[in-house]
């Protein structure tokens, strides 16, 4: 866990919420939890795989990852 002063850690994270909140949820009237939790699953998959995130060079969080690992030999 961070302690109080140290945030950076946090700020991928707070960032995803964020996008998930706004872009997602709070568009789509949930009646029950077990939607709720398959949309969010749904999410998760899309902004992984198919959401271009500018900071990434307009690239998926996957591609880039995968260009990454390329780049540095890891396989």
């Amino acid at each position: 866990m961070s302690s109080v002063r140290a945030c950076l850690d946090n700020a991928v994270v707070e960032r995803f919420f964020g996008s998930l909140k706004n872009e997602w949820l709070l568009n789509v009237v949930h009646l029950a939890r077990d939607a709720m939790m398959m949309d969010t699953e749904e999410y998760i998959r899309y902004y992984n795989h198919e959401r271009l995130h500018t900071t990434l060079g307009d690239l998926t969080p996957i591609n880039y990852e995968n260009l990454q690992s390329q780049v540095s030999g890891w396989a």
